[in-house]
């Protein structure tokens, strides 16, 4: 931090630090084009934090330092909306959407009529007040009129800009959607099942639940996205069309959908509606339909409302996703990671489009929680591309013949042990043939044993026909065998062969990341090579010597020593070293990617932070500008103008995953 003179300077160091960081969290949050590193960013912000740490009487609620920090409420308070937030009539069909159409030609006359359409989100509308530029008020919609002043809970959101970009009107109401992505949820539930606590049914509700906390804390750790759709008041400002109000909210620091369309006839809002249905289960955010809005404001008014509804405005739905039907059987399901989900056979019914015979259950407690039985009337759920669920029990219905399941205490496929993890439970076999399969495919990947040309299709051969039962098997195959594999000729079973020998001369951090223990990806794998100086060292690794390694968790050591105890490992190793696998000592941790440099563009499923560190640790820098020096590009979702560039230069382009099995994440 640097000398200032006065206050005068300090308050106008402090007011030029605000507006950087508010604009680059609209770079980075809204834009997904960041111009800085993590590193200056962060810089910033601490001199922030520092200035108005000594200087307090400085301190402004639109401060970036002021997302987080407010007290717990007792309740919410209420906020009456000064133009009622309508609610939209709903189809379902085609041939609706035409008389929607009609009605608003018959009202306007020989006039032309364009159409906005935007999807429907599946979230909370939300009201966002500014005065001046700055949020002073966030509510719910309420009953349209009157909703919950959740302001504090709002500003915790990284994507609504606590002041707005450019033109700063004396109030502008603005009106949007709270969501949370798709892989968001799922990562948020997982970690809620992890610690035993209730999942949420479905991303609305996670965003619901979120936002409803009485502690803005909470809400803040939530991965909560806001999409913004159009406004109610803008004093000193007339807006002419609905499109123009969408350019207006992304030109002031909103994210606006990419979706939203301008047409000039109806039958192209159909044909984009049923092409955006098509790709619905692509986005990482939930929408159940568009909404089709006449894109002039003055024939909006023209046309008026009815009843709390607006004449110039519908949303077409898309096909629904939950039906009703009966739980036949419940059963057991063995996954790649040795987790047992029970699963509910139903009787088959349609639900958007595809008949449905099976729905997850997820796990044992959730399985108490809903209280599901053999024999249940249920409401049945299809949504992305999650497998369908039960998202509830029609108790009404029962009639007494129905049974209650319970979960088993040894895997249904092998036999072997089954641990309780939270509300999991999971074989520990390592040679269970419900894990067989991927376990192979992680031993041979190319960041564990590379064993070249070993594909998926080989594999599942080799385990439907019996000629392996765990991967150490591999090692004991001949050119006889490989050649009674379909589409296997003497060339490519040689060159499997090859690289299966290979092989067998390795890295002991590769060996580690190979065998597949929970929990332990490719960095964790090289930290435990740089500690222990072979095998036997790190299978007789007390808990305590384990916890001791920077990095290394409880939940980790208790996997890795729960690993080594298990019979089936035993003899997995053995049969290893009697192949002649070996491996040379690590003097300290693989840096993978030492020397290579890295530049992220849109959005990806984890913290640009934690992808950063991700890099760092396996030798790797990050940079926030592409060049010919950038050997990676990882292009995300919605990419930037970063992407066009590393395509100019010819620097490699990668997607999510790819850049998760570089980081051995994958």
């Amino acid at each position: 931090m640097g000398e200032y003179s006065g206050k005068a300077e300090i308050k106008k160091r402090i007011e030029e630090l605000r507006e950087l960081i508010h604009y680059h969290n609209y770079r980075y949050y809204v834009l997904n084009e960041p111009e800085i590193s993590d590193a200056e960013y962060d810089r910033l912000f601490r001199e922030l934090e520092e200035l108005e740490s000594k200087y307090p009487e400085f301190i402004t609620p639109d401060s970036p330092t002021q997302r987080v920090g407010a007290k717990p409420l007792e309740e919410f308070g209420t906020y009456e909306h000064s133009i009622p937030m309508l609610s939209l009539n709903s189809v379902t069909e085609e041939h609706e959407v035409w008389e929607f159409d009609e009605r608003v030609r018959r009202a306007l006359g020989e006039e032309e009529i364009e159409y906005v359409l935007e999807p429907k989100i599946d979230g909370l509308a939300m009201e966002l007040v500014y005065r001046d530029g700055v949020l002073v008020v966030g509510s719910t919609r309420g009953d349209g009129r009157v909703g919950e002043d959740v302001t504090q809970n709002l500003k915790t959101i990284r994507s609504i800009p606590l002041r707005l970009m450019k033109e700063r009107l004396p109030l502008l109401e603005v009106r949007g959607e709270v969501y949370m992505p798709v892989s968001k949820f799922k990562e948020l539930n997982r970690e809620l099942g992890m610690r035993g606590e209730r999942m949420f049914a479905n991303p609305r509700n996670a965003a619901a639940g979120s936002v409803r906390q009485l502690d803005p804390r909470v809400t803040a750790s939530r991965p909560l996205d806001f999409f913004a759709y159009g406004i109610g008041r803008a004093d000193g400002r007339e807006f002419r069309t609905q499109w123009e109000i969408l350019n207006y909210l992304k030109e002031v620091g909103f994210r606006v959908s990419p979706l939203v369309r301008l047409f000039r006839s109806i039958k192209e809002v159909i044909e984009c509606h049923d092409e955006i249905e098509k790709i619905r289960d692509e986005l990482d955010y939930e929408i159940d339909g568009v909404v089709v809005k006449v894109n002039s404001i003055e024939q909006q008014n023209r046309l008026g409302t009815i009843s709390r509804s607006p004449r110039w405005a519908i949303a077409y739905k898309f096909a629904p996703r939950e039906e009703f039907t009966k739980v036949k059987d419940i059963v057991v399901q063995v996954g790649r990671t040795g987790a047992l989900t029970p699963v509910a056979i139903l009787e088959p019914v349609q639900i958007g489009g595809v008949t449905v015979s099976r729905a997850t259950l997820h796990n044992e407690d959730e399985l108490k929680r809903k209280d599901v039985r053999i024999g249940d009337t249920v409401v049945v759920e299809r949504a992305g591309d999650v497998i369908p669920e039960i998202v509830s029990v029609v108790k009404s219905k029962r009639t007494g013949a129905e049974k209650e399941f319970r979960m088993p205490d040894r895997c249904p496929v092998c036999g072997a042990e089954v641990l309780k993890e939270g509300p999991i439970r999971r074989c520990i076999g390592v040679a269970c043939p419900a894990q067989l399969k991927e376990r192979i495919k992680h031993f041979a990947s190319q960041r564990a044993m590379d064993i070249e040309g070993l594909g998926e299709k080989v594999i599942e051969q080799l385990v439907d026909r019996d000629m392996v039962s765990d991967p150490a098997d591999l090692y004991f195959l001949s050119m006889r065998d490989l050649l009674k594999l379909d589409r296997m000729g003497e060339k490519l079973a040689q060159k499997i062969l090859d690289a299966i020998d290979k092989s067998r001369h390795t890295t002991f951090g590769r060996l580690i990341y190979a065998l597949g223990i929970r929990h332990v990806g490719e960095h964790t794998a090289s930290l435990l090579a740089s500690h222990f100086k072979n095998m036997d060292e790190l299978r007789n690794a007390t808990y305590d010597e384990l916890v001791s390694i920077p990095e290394i968790g409880p939940e980790v050591a208790r996997s890795i020593i729960l690993f080594f105890e298990h019979e089936s490992t035993d003899r997995l190793l053995r049969k290893l070293e009697d192949a002649g696998v070996r491996y040379e000592p690590a003097e300290e941790g693989e840096k993978t990617l030492a020397g290579k440099t890295f530049v992220f563009t849109g959005r990806i499923s984890i913290p640009r932070e934690e992808a950063k560190m991700l890099v760092e640790q396996l030798g790797g820098r990050v940079s926030s500008s592409v060049s010919k020096k950038t050997d990676y590009v990882v292009a995300g979702e919605d990419p930037g103008s970063k992407l066009a560039k590393a395509q100019q230069l010819g620097v490699k382009i990668i997607d999510e995953d790819e850049f998760m099995a570089l980081t051995g994440r994958k």
